[in-house]
C-alpha cells in the first residue's frame, strides 16, 4: 500500500480542523433567539431581561440583548417580540381535561341568567342536533332558578320526548328531564346512593329532575359513550384552544365517571406525542373511590407511574385524587359548625374519616403524591391533619399534598398550609363575586365564615404556597379571568366597589407566580418548569397587554399572541404581525 504524500495529510489535517470547528461553532448556538422583549422571568434571582436563547427545547441564555447576542449562529431563527410582555407559560393548575374538552360539543348555558334562557338554548340545541339520542349540556347555576335548584318540567316545556341532562357549573348537581329519569330508573322509590341525593316534592315524593353529588351518576352510567374518534377530535380542539390563552401544562384532578377518567385518554395522547402533534403538556392523577384503594386500583396506579413517569417532560401520572366533600351551594360541603341559612345542616364528608387517613398514608409511603377536594372548612382541617399524620408516620419530606379549592377555612388552619408544606390549589375565577357568590354561596357559609372567603393571601403570607387553576369546565379555562379577579376581586364592571373580602386580594406578581413557579412547585416539577431561566424548559408566552401597565380591571382583555412549548412556537395569534426569521435579519425590527 502506497504511502500519501505529506503535504496531502497535512491539507487534509487542516481542513478536518476547520470543518470541526465550524461544526462545534455552529452547534454551540442556538436554535431560537426572543428579541426587543419585555421578559419577566418570575425568578427572583433575575426578575427581568430583554431577550433569551433556546437550545435543545430549553433556555439556555436570559439577559440583556448584548449577552444573548453572542448565542446567534447563521441558523439561529430570530423572534421579535416588538416589546410585548413575554412570560412563562401558564400552568392550569386543576383541571377536568377530557370532561371539558367533550363539553364543548354540548350545549352550553353558561352566561344565561334564568330559566326562559336556559330553555331557549336547549330548545335551540335540540333543534340544531335532531340525530343526537340525548341533549347534553352544562352550565347552569343556583340563582337561576326558583328555591334555588332546577326542576325537570323546565325541560319538560321544551324537550318532553327526547332525554336531557344538563350539568350545573360546578358539577357537583345535575338536571334532567322526565325522559331521562324513565330511561335511568329514577322512581318514587329509588333509594339514594351513598354520597348523593334524588331532589325530591316534599308533597308527592316524586324526583324533581335535581341530582345532587353521585346521584346524578345514576343518569351518566345511561348517557352515550364517546367513541374514541370522538374523544381524539374532542382533544385536539381543546388543546388548540388551550395553547391560544398561554396554557403549556395542565394538571387533571380525577373524575370518577368513565367516559372522562384522567387515565382512559392518555394513550390518545402518547399517540399525538408520537407523531409530534402533542402541543401541551400534561401531569393527571387517579380517582380514589371512597370505598377505599384495593389490589386492582394498586395495579393500575403502578401501570401508568411506569408508563407515564415524572421524568417524562410531556405526560406524567404521578398522584391521586380524593374527593373529601361536596359544594357550599347544594349545603354538600362539610362544614365545622351549622349553614348559616339551615342550623339543622352541616354537611358531610364523602369518606369515613379513618379509612381516608390510611389511603392517604398508603399513598403518601408510596411517594405518590396527594390532592384532595376539600371545600367547607371541616373537610379543609380534615385533610390537613390527615396531611401531617402521614409525614409524622412516614417521616416523608417535601411530599407537597395539595388541597383543592379551600373555599372557607377556620382561622387556626390558615397558617397550617405554610408549616406543613400543603399546597393550596386554588382557582380564582371561582371567587368572581357575582350573583352566585354573593347571593347563594355567601348567604349559605354565613358573614363570619365569609370574611375567610378564598384566603389566598392570609395563606400566603403565613407561608403557604399557592398554585392556581381553572377547574375547567366549571369556569373557563383562560386563565387571564382568574388573573384579574385574584388581583381585583371584583366584577369586571367593578363591583363590589370595595372588592369582595379585599383584604384576600394578591399583588400581579402573586398571581403570575401561581400560575408559574408556584403551579410548578405544586407539581414538583419546578427544577425544569415555572420561571425563565437557563436550564429550563423553553414554555413561554408573547402577550398583547403590559400587565405591569394597564389597569387591572382589564386584564382579562389580555390575548396571547404567541405560545412556545420547548422552543416550538404551537400558536401565533392572527393579531400577531410580527414575524420569525433567520440570523440573516440580523434582529432588526420587522
Amino acid at each position: 500500500m502506497g504511502q500519501y504524500p505529506t503535504n496531502f495529510l497535512k491539507i487534509a489535517a487542516v481542513l478536518l480542523f476547520v470543518v470541526c470547528g465550524a461544526h462545534a461553532q455552529t452547534a454551540a448556538k442556538a436554535d431560537a433567539i426572543v428579541i426587543h422583549a419585555h421578559v419577566y422571568t418570575v425568578n427572583a434571582k433575575q426578575p427581568w431581561a430583554e431577550a433569551l436563547a433556546i437550545r435543545q427545547h430549553r433556555v439556555v441564555a436570559v439577559g440583556t440583548a448584548a449577552e444573548v447576542e453572542h448565542w446567534r449562529g447563521p441558523r439561529t431563527q430570530i423572534i421579535d417580540a416588538q416589546d410585548h410582555l413575554v412570560l412563562p407559560g401558564f400552568y392550569d393548575s386543576h383541571i377536568h381535561f377530557m370532561e371539558g374538552a367533550l363539553s364543548l360539543e354540548k350545549v352550553n348555558v353558561d352566561d344565561t341568567k334564568n330559566v326562559t334562557e336556559i330553555q331557549k338554548k336547549v330548545k335551540a340545541f335540540a333543534d340544531a342536533h335532531p340525530e343526537d339520542p340525548w341533549v347534553l349540556g352544562r352550565g347552569w347555576s343556583y340563582p337561576e332558578f326558583p328555591g334555588g335548584m332546577p326542576d325537570k318540567k323546565y325541560l319538560d316545556e321544551v324537550i318532553p320526548d327526547r332525554p336531557v341532562y344538563i350539568e350545573g357549573f360546578d358539577g357537583h348537581t345535575g338536571w334532567a328531564n322526565s325522559k331521562a329519569l324513565e330511561l335511568s330508573g329514577i322512581t318514587k322509590t329509588t333509594p339514594n346512593p351513598v354520597n348523593g341525593e334524588i331532589v325530591r316534592d316534599p308533597k308527592t315524593g316524586e324526583a324533581t329532575g335535581a341530582l345532587k353529588e353521585d346521584a346524578a351518576n345514576i343518569v351518566v352510567r345511561h348517557l352515550p359513550a364517546p367513541s374514541r374518534a370522538e374523544r381524539t377530535a374532542a382533544l385536539k380542539k381543546a388543546i388548540a384552544w388551550a395553547n391560544s390563552v398561554g396554557l403549556t401544562r395542565v394538571v387533571g384532578c380525577g373524575n370518577d365517571t368513565a367516559s372522562t377518567s384522567d387515565y382512559l385518554f392518555m394513550d390518545i395522547l402518547r399517540q399525538m406525542q408520537k407523531s409530534g402533534d402533542l402541543t401541551l403538556r400534561f401531569s393527571n392523577s387517579y380517582y380514589v373511590d371512597p370505598k377505599g384503594l384495593g389490589p386492582a386500583d394498586w395495579k393500575t396506579i403502578s401501570t401508568l407511574r411506569k408508563q407515564y413517569p415524572a421524568t417524562d417532560d410531556w405526560l406524567t401520572f404521578d398522584a391521586a385524587k380524593f374527593f373529601l366533600d361536596g359544594v357550599i351551594e347544594s349545603h354538600t360541603a362539610a362544614m365545622l359548625t351549622p349553614y348559616s341559612d339551615d342550623p339543622k345542616e352541616i354537611g358531610s364528608l364523602r369518606w369515613d374519616v379513618e379509612r381516608y387517613r390510611a389511603n392517604v398514608q398508603a399513598l403518601d409511603k408510596a411517594g405518590i403524591q396527594v390532592y384532595t377536594h376539600a371545600i367547607g372548612d371541616k373537610a379543609v382541617r380534615t385533610a390537613l391533619d390527615a396531611y401531617e399524620s402521614a409525614a409524622k408516620a412516614n417521616s416523608t419530606y417535601d411530599a407537597r399534598p395539595r388541597i383543592e379549592h379551600i373555599e372557607t377555612i377556620s382561622a387556626q388552619d390558615i397558617p397550617r398550609f405554610g408549616k406543613l408544606g400543603v399546597i393550596a390549589s386554588f382557582q380564582p375565577l371561582h371567587a368572581y363575586p357575582d350573583e352566585d357568590t354573593l347571593d347563594v354561596w355567601l348567604k349559605n357559609a354565613g358573614e363570619e365564615r365569609g370574611t375567610r372567603a378564598w384566603a389566598w393571601q392570609s395563606i400566603a403570607r403565613s407561608g403557604g404556597r399557592l398554585a392556581f387553576g381553572s377547574d375547567w369546565p366549571v369556569v373557563t379555562l383562560n386563565p387571564w379571568y382568574g388573573v384579574q379577579n385574584a388581583v381585583t376581586r371584583q366584577t369586571r364592571d367593578g363591583k363590589p366597589e370595595d372588592g369582595f373580602v379585599p383584604k384576600e386580594r394578591i399583588s400581579l406578581q402573586q398571581a403570575i407566580e401561581g400560575y408559574t413557579l408556584g403551579a410548578a412547585i405544586g407539581a414538583r416539577r419546578e427544577k425544569t418548569e415555572g420561571t425563565i431561566e437557563p436550564g429550563k424548559l423553553a414554555d413561554l408566552i408573547i402577550v398583547s397587554e403590559d400587565l405591569f401597565k394597564v389597569e387591572p380591571r382589564d386584564i382579562y382583555k389580555t390575548q396571547v399572541l404567541a405560545t412556545m412549548v420547548g422552543g416550538r412556537i404551537v400558536y401565533r395569534s392572527p393579531e400577531w404581525k410580527s414575524s420569525s426569521s433567520d440570523s440573516s435579519r440580523k434582529g432588526n425590527r420587522n
